[in-house]
């Protein structure tokens, strides 16, 4: 019989402790499915299919679901109530995003070959400079779990409002302050920043669509379990 030293086993036990505790990583019991406690919240998670900026399913997507913090949800909700007033209502792009996700993004974003939806997401900057320029990054407040992306809908008929761009385009028309966008689209992005500060939320000056949390309850945690 072969003798396998301890000092082996013990590594060996460490990594398959490791590598299970990643593949199977559960939710905080303190988040929550956004359409579990927002009433008439709407879903595009694109990150699930390939309708984004890779042009591939997005690692850690498992299902099309939206996930934040319960104090993020809670606040998301009030905004949501607010808005509901004037027919309006919130669609959700992306929430909490797992770090796997994130480093799906890495690793795109280093492959200068890769280019499949340069011509619809950044056709006016290389690929090279979405780390220096701020879109992509190692580290995502997403992962945090008290980030989110979005939008305004109508309540009548889930039709997006006219923000003046799309989702995740790369480039100065998405800046929450361009100057590119007629005077009702600004607007649009103007109420849109106004209620969600109103209720907690920081902008990110560099996307229209992009909040966080300002009292986030995670501030320093990156969490990587899947979205089930």
């Amino acid at each position: 019989m072969r003798f396998i030293p301890v000092h082996f086993l013990f590594v060996a036990a460490l990594v398959f402790t490791a590598t299970a505790n990643a593949n199977t990583a559960l939710m905080p019991q303190d988040f929550v499915y956004l359409d579990d406690v927002i009433p008439g919240i709407r879903l595009e998670m694109n990150y699930y299919s390939d309708r984004n900026f890779v042009g591939k399913p997005i690692d850690g997507y498992i299902n099309p679901r939206a996930i934040l913090s319960r104090p993020a949800a809670d606040a998301l909700g009030a905004v949501q109530r607010e808005l509901s007033v004037f027919g309006l209502g919130l669609k959700i792009f992306d929430a909490y995003r797992p770090q796997r996700a994130v480093n799906h993004f890495v690793r795109w974003a280093g492959d200068s070959h890769d280019n499949l939806m340069k011509s619809k997401h950044y056709p006016a900057i290389d690929k090279s400079r979405l780390f220096k320029e701020g879109y992509i990054s190692s580290h995502s407040g997403h992962s945090r779990g008290s980030t989110v992306d979005l939008t305004l809908v109508s309540l009548s008929d889930g039709a997006n409002i006219d923000m003046g761009g799309i989702f995740d385009f790369f480039g100065p028309q998405s800046w929450a302050a361009a100057p590119t966008p007629t005077p009702s689209q600004r607007a649009h992005r103007m109420l849109l920043q106004l209620v969600m500060e109103k209720h907690g939320f920081i902008p990110y000056a560099q996307e229209w669509w992009h909040f966080t949390l300002k009292n986030e309850p995670y501030p320093s945690t990156y969490f990587d379990f899947p979205i089930q």
